[in-house]
């Protein structure tokens, strides 16, 4: 082929298809599709037909080199940014993992909590019921975990180890209290139950120390709204006595009337006594309520840095119906563990408006969770049903939603029927249908099945119904075979 009958194939083959250097990634893509097409059509025919197309492809081409160095962009350095984004991932992916860490060791801590607490239960059980032996092994376990009531497993496994003769090992054992736990509030009643082991050392066990105690609690009982008693009373709280016989003593002297009982009761609840008697203590105080017991709790409030005490002074406030106590520790209390025990205690009081009020002015998702938490408690459908049709955020709806659901009542079932039909978010009409099953409101539920049309939404209503011992259910499922 020569050289003009290349060019001649050229121009034609630019000719029926132009587009190809107008569009072409590159120059040289064009160029390299223009030789394939000149290589095709190297014998065509129709060679005058492409003389005249030549110098129109000449243009095209040369036009496309124009275009081509027009458009080209200056390079632009990406690395310094995508080096940010990098970084600012590994950031959140770092921070992501501490909040996670943090978590499961809050969780871990919150089940060994739980696990001395449930030991230490078993253990003054035992005491209670003169089983030593198990006693003094449930105590062990407790003082393995060095936790917050190791100080007293040390005690009370002195005590038991006393009861069945084991003097040496119980002034032991009283020794390793005093020496791990110098600052423990039961050495006090460890020195007392030292003396009372040195005086009993090479006797045996005495077989009439159980009636004793026996005799001991039915007297106690005789001893209510007695002056003279309190003296006695204070002793037996003093000394060795079991735990049976410390907590009757206290609960004949939280039922006097005397001003000096209460002084006593309010003493123990300071922190004058051990801290198991202390809590009886501050829970005596809200039992008999009055304004200077709950001055009194409040003032121990204040003054402790003990989570558990102070969880159970907000018990205390509950049941003397101090909702303005409890709501003060809600908005002012720092500890988020506390404010939700508060927030918990103001809905088993019933305080509905308090905690809407709350509800309002809180800004922590978390904190609201518990306030709606609280709202279900108090039985609050109204301020629920606000948050289920209009809270901004999802996952509250939900709970709110999930929280209608289990207080059924028509009322309720006609709520979440509304909010099926008008909220569009996937999810809270799943707990739409959820709140319904677990409510067991199946006339409801057959409601919306027949209106739903999508299907993946009304298979979910009818796994519901297939579940729920209804004959509104039944017999809407029958009407399905029937079809």
């Amino acid at each position: 082929m020569n050289r003009l009958t290349l060019t001649f194939a050229v121009a034609a083959a630019c000719a029926a298809a132009p587009a190809w250097a107008q569009s072409a990634d590159t120059i040289k893509q064009a160029e390299e599709r223009l030789a394939a097409a000149a290589a095709t059509l190297a014998n065509s025919p129709r060679q005058a037909d492409a003389i005249a197309a030549a110098q129109r492809a000449a243009t095209i081409v040369e036009a496309a080199r124009l275009d081509m160095r027009a458009f080209e962009m200056p390079r632009f350095d990406y690395a310094p940014f995508e080096m940010t984004f990098q970084q600012g991932d590994r950031d959140r992916t770092a921070a992501q993992r501490a909040n996670d860490d943090a978590q499961r060791e809050k969780e871990r801590a919150q089940r060994e909590k739980e696990r001395e607490g449930s030991y230490y239960e078993r253990g003054q059980n035992a005491l209670d019921s003169g089983r030593w032996d198990s006693a003094v092994s449930s105590f062990d376990r407790v003082i393995e975990q060095k936790g917050a009531k190791a100080d007293a497993a040390y005690y009370w496994k002195a005590y038991a180890q006393n009861k069945q003769g084991q003097r040496a090992e119980a002034l032991t054992t009283l020794s390793a209290l005093t020496k791990e736990y110098p600052k423990s509030r039961y050495l006090n009643d460890a020195k007392a139950l030292e003396v009372e082991v040195k005086a009993n050392s090479g006797q045996g066990v005495d077989p009439k120390s159980e009636s004793d105690e026996e005799m001991k609690l039915y007297a106690l009982n005789s001893l209510q709204n007695s002056e003279e008693a309190i003296p006695v009373l204070q002793k037996l709280l003093q000394g060795t006595s079991s735990p049976r016989v410390k907590a009757r003593a206290l609960f004949v002297l939280a039922q006097s009337n005397s001003p000096k009982a209460r002084e006593v009761l309010i003493g123990i609840a300071k922190g004058s006594a051990n801290p198991d008697l202390q809590m009886k203590a501050v829970q005596y105080l809200g039992v008999h309520g009055g304004k200077e017991n709950r001055a009194a709790l409040a003032e121990v409030y204040a003054s402790s840095s003990d989570v558990d005490l102070k969880k159970r002074i907000l018990n205390s406030f509950m049941v003397a119906g101090d909702k303005e106590r409890l709501l003060q520790a809600a908005q002012s209390e720092q500890n988020a563990e506390l404010r939700a025990a508060a927030v918990q205690q103001l809905g088993v009081s019933g305080a509905t408006e308090e905690l809407w009020t709350l509800y309002q002015k809180e800004s922590s998702v978390d904190v609201k969770k518990n306030i709606i938490r609280a709202m279900f408690v108090g039985g609050n459908s109204t301020r629920l049903t606000d948050i289920a049709r209009s809270d901004s955020t999802p996952e509250l709806r939900l709970l709110a939603v999930r929280n209608l659901g289990i207080m059924g009542s028509k009322r309720n079932a006609d709520v979440l029927a509304e909010i099926y039909a008008n909220d569009k978010d996937p999810e809270v009409k799943k707990a739409v249908i959820n709140g319904l099953f677990v409510g067991g409101n199946a006339d409801t539920l057959v409601a919306l099945a027949r209106k739903e049309q999508d299907p993946a939404m009304k298979k979910d209503i009818v796994s519901k119904l297939s579940n729920m011992r209804s004959k509104a259910a039944t017999d809407y499922l029958l009407e399905l075979l029937n079809k």
